[in-house]
């Protein structure tokens, strides 16, 4: 294995400036005459609800929810913890809670809503006729479709009573501050957590057609609903928008700035592909792998040496029962389409530190890692197959592990070739 070290500093330095303790402080809100409630959810929703009442002047109150095991400390906000990716009774305890705060406010309250990625799953409210069952079975089925994160937020924001814009409606007449750390593909804030605070754009018939596009196979309550006009959410021009505002403080474009600046600091050119890919995990590997062998075979189209940098988010269509996320599926492609290919070193990983539901960030690979995996008794076509990526990179000691990192925008992808 090549030396891993550059691009784990590259990954170090996307997710340092991913952190929201400088990001919140400057987008502090003008204080209201009346009374300020914080409220949030997310992977980093709890870091950024520290960094809030740390720089806030005034008096707060508020709840936050978050993943288990990203909490943090705070003093005047309550922090509660419940499941990610698929939804939990805690997590629907906590929007229940979130939706009682947020009732019976005047116009001259202010609420701050700290979101970030992760917070779709953290926020489970389901509509009438619904069961918390129900919801998770749609959580379920819409991470085993393949279908892009503003997909799935669109389907889901259908079965809710908090996303959509359905919490600021209900803090109205208050005004509504959002701000938010972005994990989604060309940073819609709408579609961060599905944008409880925020509406989301596109309707019920959208979201039937999408249902149907992917083959979902829902609960027979949410297919019912989903053919109905109940539970639909306000619309962008809704009275009760008119005086909120959103900011996006963090995201990928930001964080790849800053490792490209890192790579040219110490001499390599650095080209940023994209911020915004999507697609499936191994289709996304094929076109990466393909820059990168014409880089070593031709020197283009970017001169030696270079690391080549991207976000986003991919999916991965289950096919089979193995372990691992996108980032390790990405890479597992990676190593099998640049096997053999000498001065070519990759990482990916999910800046929250988790990929999927194990607890790896993501991986390394070269043009050895496929060789190591046969010689560990691994196929590294059938361990693809299996979408068993963090058991491939687990035998051979190439995962990335960082626990959670305090932030989440989206995945961070780094191929250096020297």
């Amino acid at each position: 294995m090549m030396d891993r070290a550059p691009l784990h500093k590259l990954f170090v330095e996307a997710v340092a400036k991913a952190q929201p303790a400088l990001a919140v402080e400057r987008h502090l809100p003008e204080p209201p005459m009346g009374r300020t409630i914080v409220i949030g959810a997310g992977k980093a929703s709890a870091q950024m609800a520290r960094a809030f009442e740390q720089a806030w002047p005034g008096a707060i109150e508020g709840l936050i929810v978050t993943r288990y095991g990203y909490g943090e400390a705070c003093q005047r906000i309550e922090v509660v913890e419940a499941a990610h990716p698929v939804p939990d009774a805690a997590g629907c305890a906590a929007a229940e809670r979130l939706k009682a705060l947020v009732s019976g406010l005047t116009e001259d309250d202010l609420v701050v809503a700290l979101i970030s990625g992760g917070g779709s799953s953290l926020l489970p409210a389901p509509a009438r006729g619904l069961t918390l069952e129900d919801e998770q079975a749609v959580n379920r089925a819409l991470l085993a479709s393949g279908a892009p994160i503003g997909v799935m937020n669109l389907i889901r924001n259908q079965f809710s009573t908090i996303k959509g814009g359905r919490l600021a409606a209900l803090a109205a007449p208050a005004r509504v501050v959002t701000l938010v750390v972005s994990d989604v593909p060309g940073d819609d804030p709408a579609l961060v957590a599905s944008g409880p605070t925020l509406p989301l754009r596109g309707g019920r018939a959208e979201a039937r057609r999408l249902a149907a596009l992917y083959g979902l196979e829902l609960p027979e309550a949410a297919a019912r609903l989903l053919a109905s006009e109940e539970n639909l959410p306000p619309e962008a021009s809704d009275p009760v928008f008119a005086r909120n505002s959103v900011a996006t403080i963090a995201s990928a474009a930001l964080s790849l700035e800053a490792a490209a600046a890192m790579a040219r600091a110490h001499g390599v050119e650095a080209a940023i592909l994209s911020d915004a890919i999507e697609g499936e995990a191994r289709d996304v590997a094929q076109v990466h792998a393909a820059i990168a062998r014409e880089i070593v075979q031709r020197n283009r189209p970017f001169p030696r040496p270079v690391v080549l940098l991207s976000g986003g988010e991919t999916t991965v269509t289950l096919r089979g029962s193995g372990r691992g996320g996108r980032n390790g599926e990405f890479l597992l492609a990676l190593a099998i389409a640049l096997d053999g290919v000498e001065g070519v070193t990759a990482l990916a990983g999910d800046t929250d530190g988790i990929d999927g539901s194990e607890d790896n960030a993501g991986a390394y690979v070269d043009g050895t890692s496929a060789q190591r995996l046969r010689e560990a008794g691994i196929d590294p076509l059938a361990a693809l197959a299996d979408n068993d990526a963090y058991g491939a990179f687990e035998a051979i000691g190439d995962l990335l592990m960082t626990g959670p990192t305090g932030t989440n925008v989206n995945d961070f992808r780094a191929i250096l070739i020297r």
